[in-house]
């Protein structure tokens, strides 16, 4: 069902189980922050070497990916609730133990792992549940819009005051707040959340939805939509060469690093107040040039200012990105959702992680961060041309069905 109506994001906090997942996730999205941050402190002071500090960081993405393929489908063969308050339990337990003084560097390392493994069923078993929450696209939309504008704002605090809360509290109580996150977290889901039956059954799994995405002409547009992200995440890869390049000081990376976020922010917000959902789904095609558009203008060089300017209106436009995760979701059946959620999430990881990767390369080869930025915005509005010109075509056309194992 479908409504021409725009209410205000707060009217989704309404609803008592859209209010307990969303707040569950946003204070664990807060910890989170503390977590990376104080894991790199640790990390740093145990070994003196950077290089190990990048590795245990990449472990909070790489067990993202193996998690997003074969776990996700657990969010469709059991209830979600239940998956959701149990892959909570399990972050707290392992966060907790991160906490402990003394913990040894492998074990850490281990801990890292099983967090990032079990956060993957849960974030699947989430965002299925908010589907089956809201049946209305407009009210489903501003719930999603809700999230993207939580999760940043989240991002900016961590950016914003991160080191400073953690080097006030110390690394440990700055995980065990965390892990504090995730038992209040299972707490709240399953007091505010409506117990379900699980929605699909063994047999189908993450195959099965592989080879239902990619038979289905909208959903592979969408997945199209959703990887030329991997050209607009470059600029927070050469962020550091970038202001050296501006000549600014190493104060300025975290402003330009908080440019996209807080853009972004803004975007959702307008998006959401003034734009009903049938119509964001209209602009879809444009609003994926606009950003890679943007970036190009970094061929003229500009200065600290006018870079974060353009960064910020990149977020704005990149706001675009909520519609073409919940149409996703919304136009996927239910049954499925949680294995193709997984699917989708890991095809963004990767692009996002070979992006950052290329682009510091190309800056590397080319001997300018700048450059490189407005290559990748270039590249991006070839690639996203034709993209856009696919979804005007595939928008209205088909339906979804329903998945046989």
């Amino acid at each position: 069902m479908t409504t021409d109506a725009t209410p205000r994001l707060r009217a989704v906090l309404a609803n008592r189980e859209f209010r307990a997942l969303w707040f569950a996730e946003t204070q664990s999205l807060v910890g989170d922050q503390l977590t990376v941050v104080a894991l790199s402190i640790l990390v740093f002071d145990r070994t003196g070497s950077a290089l190990w500090t990048a590795a245990v960081y990449g472990l909070t993405f790489l067990p993202a990916l193996a998690g997003g393929l074969g776990l996700s489908q657990l969010a469709d063969i059991y209830p979600r609730r239940t998956v959701l308050v149990a892959t909570s339990l399990l972050q707290a337990v392992t966060i907790g133990l991160m906490a402990l003084p003394g913990m040894p560097l492998a074990v850490l390392c281990v801990l890292i792992v099983l967090a990032k493994l079990a956060a993957a069923p849960g974030i699947s078993a989430q965002n299925s549940l908010g589907r089956e929450i809201f049946t209305d696209d407009q009210r489903y939309l501003q719930s999603q819009d809700l999230r993207g504008i939580s999760s940043n704002t989240a991002i900016l605090l961590g950016l914003a005051g991160g080191g400073l809360l953690v080097t006030a509290l110390g690394t440990t109580w700055a995980l065990a707040i965390d892990a504090a996150t995730y038992l209040i977290g299972a707490f709240v889901v399953w007091a505010g959340v409506r117990g379900r039956p699980a929605a699909g059954e063994r047999g189908a799994g993450w195959f099965g939805a592989i080879r239902y995405v990619f038979g289905q002409p909208r959903l592979r547009v969408l997945i199209w939509l959703s990887w030329l992200v991997g050209f607009a995440v470059i600029p927070e890869g050469v962020a550091v060469p970038l202001v050296q390049e501006l000549g600014a000081s190493n104060q300025a990376v975290g402003w330009l690093l908080a440019a996209d976020p807080l853009g972004f922010v803004v975007g959702t917000f307008l998006l959401s107040r003034y734009v009903s959902a049938e119509g964001r789904r209209r602009a879809l095609g444009l609003l994926a040039i606009v950003p890679l558009l943007l970036l190009t203008t970094f061929v003229f060089r500009p200065n600290l200012i006018l870079s974060m300017l353009i960064l910020g209106l990149s977020g704005v436009a990149g706001a675009y990105f909520i519609t073409v995760g919940a149409t996703f979701i919304t136009w996927v059946p239910n049954e499925i959702r949680g294995a193709a959620g997984g699917l989708y999430r890991t095809g963004l990881r990767v692009v996002q992680g070979i992006g950052v990767a290329i682009g510091g390369g190309v800056a590397q080869l080319l001997g300018s961060a700048g450059t490189a930025i407005a290559v990748a915005g270039a590249v991006g509005v070839v690639m996203a041309v034709p993209i856009a010109i696919s979804w005007a075509r595939v928008r209205t056309t088909g339906s979804p069905g329903i998945v046989t194992s």
